[in-house]
């Protein structure tokens, strides 16, 4: 990337119209942008007041908004896309995975998640919430289970160690998944009637005797900062 390059990042506010909201793909992209370690310049947009910053270059977009060299891209997994092609390795990290498992871990989770809070059906709710257990399980079994490397390493491991879904080192994936799980915990800490630790508890019990693998926690000490929602 030449060094006049400009890129800019317009993305969600939160509530107080300045800090970064909770859109999961305007996080995505924050953290794709910082894990690749280049400049660039972040510009929160309060959607209920501030759209006339847009309408020069891009009237009528959805965000989040990429500006790279005066060059406007407003589809997330093309930016995606742009982003690692263009700013990939020797001057940049690549960030895609080495697992094509690691893209679709989880990916069905937020959307199981929404379908549960969100139900207007009482007599659903058991149903709903069974699914998204099978989801959360299903993401967990994938962190739990040594990848290819690891057994190269140590042919006779049982559990991984590595530290996100993909090794040691975040990648694309974990830059999509991360965001919505950060929704989740934190949205269960806010309703009456979600319960985290009793979701936990419904999990596998490889899981429970495991604290350290939980779908949550096993992004602990994260190096990048995923802004808190506000819902």
């Amino acid at each position: 990337m030449a060094e006049t390059t400009k890129l800019q990042l317009f993305v969600k506010a939160s509530e107080d119209g300045e800090s970064v909201g909770h859109c999961p793909s305007c996080q995505r992209l924050f953290m794709v942008l910082l894990l690749k370690g280049v400049p660039f310049t972040l510009t929160t947009v309060d959607t209920r007041r501030a759209l006339d910053v847009l309408k020069d270059f891009a009237p009528g977009s959805q965000l989040p908004i990429l500006l790279y060299d005066g060059d406007v891209k407003t589809d997330t997994l093309q930016i995606e896309e742009f982003l690692e092609e263009t700013l990939g390795p020797p001057d940049f990290p690549g960030l895609a995975p080495r697992y094509r498992e690691s893209n679709t871990a989880g990916n069905d989770i937020f959307h199981k998640f929404s379908a549960f809070i969100k139900n207007p059906v009482p007599t659903q709710d058991d149903a709903l919430y069974q699914q998204l257990l099978r989801a959360l399980t299903r993401l967990d079994r994938y962190l739990g289970t040594p990848l290819d490397h690891e057994l190269a390493q140590e042919p006779h491991l049982s559990e991984s160690r590595r530290r996100f879904l993909d090794g040691d080192q975040l990648t694309l994936a974990d830059c999509s998944l991360l965001p919505k799980l950060h929704i989740v915990d934190e949205l269960h800490l806010r309703s009456c009637y979600w319960n985290m630790e009793g979701v936990m508890a419904d999990l596998s019990p490889t899981t429970q005797g495991n604290p350290e693998k939980t779908l949550i926690s096993k992004y602990g000490g994260l190096p990048v900062p995923v802004p808190v929602p506000e819902l």
